[in-house]
C-alpha cells in the first residue's frame, strides 16, 4: 500500500504493519496492560499485627460488664489496625509478543485510516531551539503531535522537552499509549522502515 508524504511523493509501506484490520478488544487489553505495568503498586496499610502497641490485654476477660477485648489494636478500636489492609502488589498483566505486535499494527493502521499520520523524508533542526521546532510544526499545521524518528536526535529532543502536546520518540521505543494519546503522529520514512522491520 502507499502513503502520501508531506512533500507529496507516495511512499510504499507494508500492508502487514499499516493495513491491518482494527481490533478494539485487543488494543484495549494491550493498552490496559501497558498502563498497569507502569503502576508502582507500593501502597501499604497496617493491619492489627503491624500497628505498634496493643500487647497488654486492656481489662480482664470477665466481670467488668464490658465486651471482651484482648488488644487495643483491634480494627474496631480507634488507633487500631486496618481490617483488610492494602499490601504492596504487582499490577502487571501478561501480554505475549504476538498480541503486542498485533495491537501495534492495529493502532498504526487505524491512524493511517483516520489520516492522523504525517510522513516526511527527514525531520531535523539546525539547533536545539524550541522556537525553531514550534515554527516548523506551525508550517505543517500540526499540534498535539508525536514525532517518531529513526533514532535519537538531540536537537529535536531538546527543542521539544518544554513543549506541551509534543513528544519525540525513537521508533524502537514506540509504545501503544503514546500512539493513541496524540492527535497526530509525524514519522520520518526511515522511522517507518524501522517500524516495518520491528512490527511487520
Amino acid at each position: 500500500m502507499q502513503l502520501n508524504s508531506h512533500g507529496g511523493a507516495a511512499v510504499e509501506v507494508s500492508e502487514v504493519t499499516f493495513g491491518r484490520e482494527y481490533n478494539e478488544a485487543l488494543v484495549h487489553q494491550v493498552v490496559t496492560a501497558y498502563m498497569a505495568a507502569g503502576r508502582s503498586g507500593s501502597k501499604a496499610q497496617r493491619n492489627r499485627s503491624a500497628v505498634r502497641g496493643g500487647g497488654a490485654k486492656p481489662w480482664r476477660q470477665k466481670g467488668t460488664g464490658r465486651a471482651r477485648a484482648g488488644t487495643t489494636r483491634s480494627p474496631i478500636w480507634v488507633g487500631g489496625g486496618r481490617a483488610f489492609a492494602a499490601q504492596p502488589r504487582s499490577h502487571k498483566q501478561k501480554v505475549n509478543r504476538k498480541m503486542y505486535r498485533g495491537a501495534m499494527q492495529a493502532i498504526l493502521s487505524e491512524l493511517v485510516r483516520q489520516e492522523r499520520t504525517v510522513l516526511v523524508d527527514e525531520f531535523t533542526l539546525e539547533a536545539p531551539k524550541t522556537k525553531m521546532l514550534v515554527e516548523k510544526l506551525k508550517t505543517m499545521d500540526l499540534a498535539n503531535v508525536l514525532i517518531v524518528l529513526e533514532g535519537y536526535d538531540e536537537h529535536v529532543y531538546l527543542a521539544s522537552r518544554n513543549l506541551p502536546g509534543v513528544n519525540v520518540l525513537d521508533a524502537n521505543a514506540l509504545d501503544p499509549v503514546s500512539l493513541i494519546r496524540y492527535d497526530n503522529v509525524l514519522m520520518t520514512v526511515a522511522a517507518v522502515r524501522r517500524l516495518e522491520e520491528k512490527w511487520g
